[in-house]
Parts: structure tokens; C-alpha cells; sequence
């Protein structure tokens, strides 16, 4: 009989607030989680980069106070077609999804929006950013790279960032920290290396690795994924201020919504 106190992991990608919770003392901001649905090597789930992004929000929502979604699990994965189970959706379809909830979220009083993005591959996500001045909700997407270099030397990552480009140290570190039961045998033997990628969105990656790794997932190690995860929360610190303009008094994180 399953421990009903024990949630399963899908369940932890959703916030399980009330209409209650969330119009009680509202929100200002925002955060939206965006991963993708596609391969990350024989050890990785299909799902890792929304679970990664799902948890750079929640981490972020208890320390700020603001209004986590659920996640946009299915994004622009075209470059890793050749491997069963990815599913992708067009770039149009991402930009439209993520401006209709953003529209959402206006008319309901909340102007401010950060995309969490875990997908190297969504890069429309920069141009919907771009382009919401203007429209009444100011968007923001995080991490930036340099939120992600600062975390990767607070973490000790080993593999240069070009190298550790899929399934590979801080990836495969962040799933050891936060959902180590899903990490299957294989990221101890799993390194490979493709640093020439010229032609990538051209080709796609299969031409790059047989496998669908490109970094050093051998170097991996929960306590990564771990400071990983603190230094992008305190990263975030910089977006939050930009977006809203004077901090509440009130405690912080997803209990004081």
C-alpha cells in the first residue's frame, strides 16, 4: 500500500495552492517553469529539464514571495528528433503559449513575469522577453548565463560550460540532489565529449554523440546540485528587484502568499 505521505515526483513539479492561497496577500510576481520533453542519454528521464526548472522555482518561491506555476513541460526539442520519446512543439506555439498566460496573469492583476527556462534549445523565449515592453507585463527570463556561471564556480563544476552541454556534470548533478531515484545506472561511464557543434541547429545532435551525451556526468555529485540550486536562488535576488519595485515587510516564500 502506497505511503500516502509519500507524493510521487510528478506531483512535486505542481504547486498545490487554493483560490484561497493564492488571493491572499497576492503575488506581485510571477515565476513560470518552462523544460522540455526529450532525451538526455540512457540515465536521465525524458522529463529532466522541466523537473530542473521546477525546482530552480520552487527553491526561488521559498525565498521570495511570489506565484509559482505549473509547468510548460513540451518545448523546442527539433534538435534531439532523432532519439525516441522527445516531443516538441514549434517555437510559434511556445511564444503564443507563454503570451496567453501572460495575458492571464494581467487580467488578474499580476504585471510581472519570470520565465524559468531549463531548455538551451528555447531560445525564442529571449525574443518573447524582448518583446513584452510594452504590453503591460514585464517579463524577465532566468537563469541568465551569468547566473549559471556564477553557480557552476560556487559548485566546483569541473566541465566548461560550451563541454557540459546535455546530460552532462550540472545537470545530471541537480537530478542527484532533488530526485536522486531517478537517475538511473549509466552517468559513471556515460562522459563523451563533442565541443565542435558548428552546425547544430542545421543538423540537429545526433551527428555530434551516439548516445545524446555531450559533458562529464561522471563528475556529477548531489552536493553540486545542491549549491548549485542556492547560488541561482540567490542570483535571483537581482531579477526580484528589478520587477518589483518596494520589498514587503511580510515573511517571504510561498507560505506568506
Amino acid at each position: 500500500m502506497t505511503d500516502p505521505r509519500v507524493r510521487p515526483p510528478e506531483l512535486g513539479l505542481l504547486p498545490l495552492d487554493t483560490t484561497r492561497d493564492a488571493g491572499a496577500g497576492r503575488a506581485e510576481v510571477a515565476v513560470l517553469p518552462i523544460g522540455s520533453f526529450e532525451q538526455h542519454g540512457p540515465y536521465l528521464p525524458l522529463v529532466t529539464d522541466t523537473l530542473i526548472a521546477c525546482a530552480v522555482a520552487r527553491e526561488v518561491a521559498a525565498a521570495y514571495p511570489v506565484h509559482r506555476l505549473p509547468p510548460l513541460t513540451f518545448s523546442c526539442s527539433h534538435e534531439h528528433s532523432a532519439w525516441p520519446g522527445t516531443v516538441s512543439v514549434s517555437a510559434t506555439t511556445l511564444v503564443a503559449v507563454v503570451r496567453d498566460i501572460a495575458e492571464s496573469l494581467r487580467r488578474s492583476g499580476v504585471r510581472n513575469l519570470v520565465l524559468i527556462n531549463g531548455h538551451g534549445g528555447n531560445y525564442v523565449l529571449r525574443n518573447v522577453v524582448q518583446e513584452s515592453l510594452g504590453t503591460g507585463t514585464r517579463m524577465a527570463l532566468f537563469p541568465g548565463s551569468a547566473d549559471w556561471s556564477a553557480a557552476r564556480e560556487r559548485a566546483g563544476v569541473e566541465t566548461p560550460s560550451h563541454s557540459d552541454m546535455h546530460a552532462g556534470e550540472v545537470e545530471t548533478s541537480i537530478l542527484l540532489h532533488d530526485h536522486p531515484e531517478l537517475v538511473r545506472p549509466g552517468h559513471m561511464t556515460s562522459d563523451f565529449l563533442a565541443d565542435d557543434r558548428e552546425h547544430l541547429l542545421t543538423l540537429g545532435l545526433r551527428p555530434y554523440t551516439e548516445t545524446g551525451v555531450v559533458g562529464r556526468p561522471s563528475l556529477a555529485s548531489a552536493e553540486k546540485g545542491k549549491e548549485l540550486l542556492a547560488a541561482l536562488v540567490d542570483s535571483f535576488d537581482a531579477y526580484f528587484s528589478l520587477l518589483v519595485a518596494e520589498r514587503s515587510a511580510a515573511p517571504s516564500g510561498e507560505g506568506a502568499r
